[in-house]
């Protein structure tokens, strides 16, 4: 690359890597916000926090990409066309295409590194962000028990403890409520969160067993030790299931046909395939999109505000219509090739329209005198 195209290549990176964090902060921000039930509910740490909010950046970065490059570009290119600077550019002999160029290979390169993110970093991540989120969840003793509260973690099970310090439950209660007819409370002085055969459970130490029968009389039993089971409460945790957004290539395009779900969903992991596929060629065609809006007409020393609202129009309608198409193809499998075509199509469509030869590849004299003075 010549010194100019450095120059413009740096520019839109510049410009591309201040729009990338600066969204993917907001999206974290809005993520994060949807987690704080990790603190609340389950009073995790701060570091859990912040690891899940962290692990769900690969994800957005994804999302936000095309759209980074397409505003980073329309920015850096009308900046340098305010300074004149691709008046100069033209003066020393460069063409359109050797201005756009280097923004084209930004883009194939932010293209790459999408396409890397997509096939390896996201479902990485997203499978230990849901080993996090179930860890966090599966801790009971966080999750079960808030001192001074009684507590409802499942359908007909009510729990409470008066202090709770060093995982030890002191003054505790649990109400089994699954037969409303012959209700089961349990009091003790103390008890523990502990794990029978791999199944959690309460252990309770010095208490009672206060029991209705069917025909309204109160039993008690006293009781030294007691062992309460909690694997009847406690539904499959659904974090642990991997989605179509948590799996590699390979197993969205071969998944297991011998297991159900899998099976029932493997138009779905097809779909997801193709997506993470084309996904990164919406980055050539946005950042075509925006070098059209400020090289692709006639110059200007005015600048190009029609133009430049036009592009904008058409980014929106191309993200419009990829958001569209690719909840479609996970029922019509047959139209996955519409997940390229938009790109591609836009693409090459914007680049035939770039280099006809009838547009010319320099601004006139009289133009550029006038920007000059100006």
């Amino acid at each position: 690359m010549t010194r100019i195209q450095r120059y413009i290549f740096l520019a839109v990176l510049r410009a591309v890597l201040t729009i990338v964090g600066g969204l993917t902060l907001l999206a974290l921000l809005a993520q994060g916000l949807s987690q704080t039930d990790l603190i609340v509910d389950n009073r995790q740490s701060a570091l859990t926090y912040l690891k899940v909010v962290a692990l769900s950046a690969p994800q957005i970065i994804a999302l936000l990409a095309p759209i980074a490059v397409f505003v980073a570009t329309l920015n850096a290119l009308n900046r340098i066309h305010r300074d004149s600077e691709i008046v100069v550019s033209h003066a020393a002999g460069m063409t359109r295409w050797q201005i756009v160029s280097p923004i084209l290979r930004l883009a194939g390169l932010i293209a790459i590194a999408h396409l890397c993110v997509n096939l390896f970093v996201q479902p990485l991540a997203q499978r230990e962000l849901r080993e996090t989120i179930s860890d966090a969840r599966a801790d009971l003793a966080a999750s079960l028990v808030r001192p001074g509260a009684f507590t409802n973690p499942s359908d007909g099970l009510t729990l409470y403890a008066r202090e709770f310090s060093n995982g030890i439950m002191r003054g505790m209660l649990v109400s089994d409520m699954r037969s409303p007819e012959n209700p089961v409370d349990y009091i003790a002085q103390t008890g523990e969160i502990v794990n029978v055969e791999g199944s959690p459970a309460i252990r309770m130490i010095d208490g009672q067993i206060q029991q209705v029968d069917v025909q309204g009389q109160l039993s008690v039993l006293d009781f030294d030790e007691y062992v309460f089971e909690l694997i009847d409460f406690l539904g499959t945790d659904s974090d642990l299931v991997l989605k179509a957004s948590d799996r590699f290539l390979f197993e969205l395009f071969s998944p297991d046909l011998g297991d159900y779900n899998q099976f029932r969903d493997r138009y779905r992991y097809l779909s997801e395939a193709h997506s993470r596929l084309s996904g990164p060629l919406m980055n050539l065609t946005l950042a075509m999109l925006a070098a059209m809006a400020v090289l692709g007409g006639q110059y200007s020393r005015r600048g190009y505000q029609r133009r430049i609202s036009l592009s904008v129009g058409g980014a929106l309608l191309l993200m419009i219509l990829v958001l569209v198409v690719q909840p479609q193809t996970a029922d019509a499998p047959e139209l996955n090739w519409v997940q390229y075509a938009i790109p591609l199509g836009a693409f090459f469509t914007l680049l035939l329209v770039f280099l006809k030869p009838g547009q010319r590849s320099r601004p006139q004299i009289a133009d550029a005198k006038m920007a000059e003075a100006s």
